[in-house]
């Protein structure tokens, strides 16, 4: 894990569900760990709204 992943981590915990969204479609070069990871700490009922950003 880098020490990139933990700043985006930082990042990702702190911000709302549409930062949150382009930070999670917009980082580049995480692993799918740390994809994982990020997706654990996403509130599950904006899940859809994630699912059709990604779309």
């Amino acid at each position: 894990m880098s020490s990139n992943f933990e700043q985006v981590k930082q990042q990702f915990k702190a911000a709302d569900v549409d930062e949150k969204i382009r930070i999670y479609t917009t980082t580049k070069g995480l692993t799918v760990e740390e994809f994982k990871e990020l997706l654990r700490m996403f509130p599950l009922q904006h899940l859809d709204k994630l699912e059709r950003a990604m779309a």
